[in-house]
């Protein structure tokens, strides 16, 4: 009997144990999913940057990349090699681009400017088909975090949904005024623009981060600027000595007047002078 009372006991203790040991999974387990829940709260994941780089992930920047390459090239080349880059750009050759503005002058200083947006894998291969066999002057990149005006036009876009949801289950009741209403369709209105011009904004926002923008500079190449210089000097040099004569011919123009005004009174003043000076003398 004892015995069957010991067996009993120890059941008893066994439950109580698995039971207490339950509970205790069961409190870490909920205080987990609340640290969990809390973390996900404090600290929202940032969206993968370009390169899926867990470190520049830890980042948090949303960054927008501008480009501006100086491409050296024999004048009589830089419509053409300007116009090669414009064609790939529009067939999409390395990826989906848009010409965004195409310019391009003559004369003894030939040079272009084109400005695409491309996506990132296409920004080395047209700075590869835009320098082909030339020489890359300058080039620099400019990098514009954009993580903070996505995150507020975020909240603001969140936050005029809101008001406009309630603004029209408002607009749903019976028993509103005439006034009532028009102050509604007004106030509707106004949200439904802002929030349609807050929806642009993200889509530019979008489109600044997933594409590039790329300047192109082509100019002629050092040795024959300055050949273009020398000549150019050579070909003003009548027109200088011309507007220096031309000058000297105003000026003596001007002066001449003013010359013989003058001569009189100063023949006077002499005079005055010599008589003043003879009459202390004497």
């Amino acid at each position: 009997m004892a015995y069957g009372f010991a067996k009993r006991l120890l059941a008893a203790a066994l439950v109580a144990g698995t039971l207490a040991g339950a509970a205790g999974c069961a409190k870490h387990n909920s205080e987990a999913a609340a640290d969990g829940a809390a973390a996900s709260v404090a600290a929202p994941a940032a969206p993968p940057p370009e390169g899926g780089s867990a470190d520049k992930a830890d980042l948090g920047v949303l960054l927008a990349y501008e480009h501006r390459v100086q491409v050296r090239l024999p004048g009589e080349r830089i419509a053409t090699q300007a116009q090669a880059v414009q064609a790939a750009c529009n067939a999409g050759k390395f990826g989906a681009c848009a010409v965004l503005e195409m310019s391009q002058s003559g004369g003894d200083f030939p040079s272009a400017m084109l400005q695409v947006r491309v996506v990132p894998a296409g920004v080395e291969p047209l700075v590869a088909l835009a320098g082909k066999g030339e020489e890359i002057g300058d080039r620099s990149i400019q990098a514009d975090d954009l993580a903070t005006a996505v995150r507020d036009n975020a909240m603001l876009r969140d936050r005029l949904q809101k008001e406009h949801a309630r603004l029209l289950e408002f607009q749903q009741r019976q028993d509103l005024k005439i006034a009532d209403v028009l102050t509604l369709s007004s106030r509707i209105a106004e949200l439904e623009a802002q929030l349609q011009a807050a929806q642009q904004e993200a889509a530019q926002q979008q489109r600044r981060i997933s594409t590039q923008l790329v300047t192109f500079d082509f100019e002629t190449t050092r040795s024959q600027a300055s050949r273009s210089e020398i000549g150019e000097a050579f070909r003003d040099f009548g027109g200088i000595v011309a507007a220096v004569v031309a000058f000297l011919i105003r000026a003596v123009a001007v002066l001449l007047p003013l010359t013989l005004a003058l001569l009189p009174l100063l023949w006077l003043l002499r005079r005055y002078l010599r008589k003043r000076r003879q009459a202390r003398g004497g």
